[in-house]
């Protein structure tokens, strides 16, 4: 079994489609740059026969990081990361940040009567 794949984990109870989790796993893998721009990576065979999950589910999964322009299929070769595709995970989850935790963040201390400066200090403490 390849490195990059002995990494990944399933959660074959969760709720969420095992699908999504191989897109997610690959996709945490691109952002932490275990597998670089240019790079080929594991193959749906590879990861549908080390995970016993049935391939089309891995396609599936893969298929959706295609569409976001993370990964590329090069006919008769495997799937490559495209240049830029770290980035564009960054700055996808810079906004998922800003929507789920800041907005999120700034309301609860409205609730509380913390003022925007009260707010940084608290932030300026945290880091």
């Amino acid at each position: 079994m390849d490195d990059e794949v002995k990494k990944m984990r399933f959660n074959f109870n969760s709720s969420e489609p095992i699908y999504l989790q191989v897109a997610q796993q690959i996709q945490d893998a691109i952002f932490t740059k275990t597998y670089a721009e240019g790079e080929q990576i594991p193959s749906t065979t590879e990861i549908s026969r080390d995970f016993h999950i049935n391939p089309a589910t891995v396609l599936k999964g893969m298929n959706l990081l295609v569409a976001d322009g993370l990964i590329e299929k090069k006919r008769g070769i495997g799937m490559f990361v495209v240049e830029g595709a770290q980035g564009k995970i960054v700055e996808k989850r810079r906004e998922f940040f800003y929507q789920d935790e800041v907005v999120k963040l700034i309301s609860e201390a409205k609730k509380l009567q913390i003022s925007q400066e009260e707010l940084v200090d608290l932030i300026k403490r945290g880091f």
